[in-house]
């Protein structure tokens, strides 16, 4: 069945909803299109023929020519992007849905647990007072220092809200909302005085990680990266049952026999580990969790069973071609990824608002 505007007199346009098989195809297909036309953007263009003589030889299918500029390029620079770029799509976008199933709330976003602040606060601190406080933790991680911190941090964050979040015996949510606009705003007091003191070197480096970039992916990076967001697309995939029982109230869902307060503690230990992997190799990039769920819900309905890895397959193309646009746009130069999600993200946000604010 296809997703088709339906009119009637004095109706608004709404959508026939997919069949899971279809909103699954359909999101797949999306991947593989954006992976396609992102292979071929950016500052040295390679054509689509180009692109798959170098596919072919990446595979052995094709005489090797190593040292063409166009293979050498994709290889080297491109795909190991391109295939961040699916990480943290899927990533965020697995995050999102969880969180707006957990909180039964369409305008949910990740960052409510704290991950994107605390990798964002520890970052910064470690590029304006690492050098300070932690001389030695560079000879001792490498490359990986901020990778390290910002993983770390994130991690804390979330650790700290969840713990505020219990109340007799369990987690309240709304606690678990409210600490999390606090400690994010604390986050967020912290950042701007590391931007006060920090030299024009150090502002340089905490602007552009704090704007979200894939380009300093790398394949050890994408490996460790692409591991976590595939363990956590797993853990949260075996939610999907629990969350659609969590939806009708935790109390009928307890009395349906589904583990409510284990199904929390894991859907927001997964929503750390997959956000701040992301946020700790590519920066903050906003909004994919907010939108991605959102239209999948559109055109499959609320069923997570299909959302949640529908949402990991819009997210992972969402990100891609936000990355094709973000690499041919201003060249040659490249405008940071988190600024065009925003532009992107943010009216589709106050479109939402608009469409749930007589359900607010």
């Amino acid at each position: 069945m296809s997703s088709v505007a339906v009119v009637q007199p004095g109706a608004r346009w709404s959508l026939r909803r997919l069949s899971p098989r279809a909103a699954l195809a359909i999101g797949a297909a999306l991947v593989g299109l954006s992976f396609v036309w992102a292979s071929t953007r950016g500052a040295y263009a390679i054509a689509p023929a180009q692109l798959w003589q170098v596919l072919l030889q990446a595979l052995g299918a094709a005489p090797s020519a190593e040292q063409a500029p166009e293979y050498l390029v994709f290889i080297n620079i491109r795909l190991p992007r391109l295939l961040m770029g699916v990480a943290a799509g899927a990533g965020l976008g697995l995050a999102g849905a969880l969180m707006q199933g957990l909180f039964r709330n369409p305008l949910a976003d990740p960052g409510l647990v704290g991950v994107s602040s605390g990798a964002a606060l520890a970052a910064a601190v470690t590029i304006v007072l690492g050098s300070h406080w932690l001389p030695d933790l560079p000879r001792t991680l490498g490359s990986w220092t901020l990778v390290g911190m910002a993983f770390g941090g994130g991690l804390l964050v979330t650790a700290l809200i969840y713990a505020l979040a219990q109340a007799d015996g369990g987690t309240r949510m709304g606690l678990m909302l409210l600490a999390g606009v606090a400690v994010n705003a604390l986050a967020l007091a912290g950042l701007g005085y590391l931007n006060f003191i920090s030299t024009d070197e150090q502002l340089r480096n905490l602007q552009m990680w704090l704007l979200g970039s894939l380009g300093g992916a790398r394949w050890s990076a994408v490996a460790l990266v692409g591991a976590i967001v595939a363990v956590a697309c797993g853990l949260g995939l075996a939610l999907a049952r629990s969350l659609n029982a969590i939806a009708l109230g935790e109390a009928q869902a307890a009395l349906l026999g589904v583990p409510v307060e284990r199904t929390k503690r894991l859907a927001v230990l997964v929503t750390a580990l997959a956000v701040g992997a992301v946020t700790a190799a590519t920066g903050i990039i906003g909004f994919i969790g907010l939108v991605a769920p959102h239209w999948v819900r559109l055109v499959a309905g609320p069923d997570h069973r299909v959302v949640l890895p529908g949402s990991a397959l819009l997210g992972a193309a969402l990100v891609l071609a936000a990355d094709g646009v973000a690499r041919t746009i201003v060249q040659p130069a490249e405008l940071p990824l988190g600024v065009l999600t925003a532009f992107i993200g943010v009216p589709l946000f106050l479109a939402m608002l608009r469409q749930f604010r007589s359900k607010v």
